[in-house]
């Protein structure tokens, strides 16, 4: 597994998209913080930035990657390697390439602009941080539905609806639902639905944590009482994590079934 991560790894940091993603993030970073100078502010955009684009990074990446690998694919199980051991491999070497690219881009512009021991480096590091498990959790997605799905043109368009729904659609029904029951208490039924979407999740812990929670309307104390102390902010990460886990175990049980 470890070689089948290096390969991976390696082909995907050298590739023009890699380069590319990583100089997105690198220009946008400077551009926010030496012409805005505001940190807080480059923050909250960049955040608006990762938490769309990342996981359509994620989606695309892990789709377009398994259909184009198939007969790398079919090469290594000819040969006498346990199947989880091959696609979690790929998996991991697509996921820490993008994350690699991720964090290298986002983070330059601010070590160049001093914020790291200022009061702004915690938000950045749970803003790193939200899009590495965005990155893992659509890569994840994505390479199960390529998985799951043999027809390419079939897999890419579930996976690019999963990435629609996610990122807009499902604040829009949570919105919906919020003014068609506002005459009851929603204060637990938020939080769950917020813990059900991982962008909404991610977005929620840095609007918190740059202490903009009045932003959010009519959720922000609800939000701003539960997730703004310690035991919220484990939670919050351990409900991303599951969210990572759960993908990854169904391409695990996928992978050791599936018939190519």
């Amino acid at each position: 597994m470890p070689k089948i991560l290096k390969y991976v790894f390696f082909d995907l940091i050298r590739s023009r998209w890699s380069i590319i993603y990583f100089l997105f993030y690198f220009i946008t970073g400077l551009v926010l913080l030496y012409l805005g100078h505001d940190v807080s502010k480059a923050i909250v955009s960049l955040m608006n930035v990762t938490f769309i684009l990342t996981p359509l990074i994620g989606t695309i990446f892990g789709v377009m990657n398994y259909y184009n690998s198939r007969e790398f694919i079919e090469l290594l199980l000819a040969q006498p390697i346990p199947r989880r051991r091959i696609f979690f491999g790929m998996y991991l070497g697509i996921s820490l390439s993008l994350s690699l690219s991720l964090l290298t881009g986002m983070m330059l512009p601010f070590v160049f602009y001093g914020v790291f021991g200022s009061d702004h480096t915690m938000s950045l590091i749970i803003l790193l941080l939200s899009g590495i498990f965005l990155t893992f959790i659509f890569t994840a997605i994505s390479f199960y539905i390529a998985l799951v799905n043999e027809n390419r043109l079939k897999g890419f368009g579930v996976a690019i609806l999963v990435w629609l729904f996610m990122s807009f659609i499902y604040d829009g029904v949570f919105l919906m639902l919020l003014l068609m029951f506002q005459e009851y208490p929603l204060e637990k039924f938020s939080i769950i639905l917020s813990l059900l979407n991982p962008i909404d999740l991610s977005r929620i812990l840095i609007m918190l944590q740059l202490d903009i929670s009045a932003l959010m309307g009519y959720t922000g104390a609800v939000f701003s009482k539960f997730f703004g102390n310690s035991s919220g902010m484990f939670l919050s990460f351990a409900a991303l994590s599951l969210w990572t886990a759960l993908p990854v175990a169904l391409i695990l049980k996928k992978s050791s079934k599936k018939d190519f």
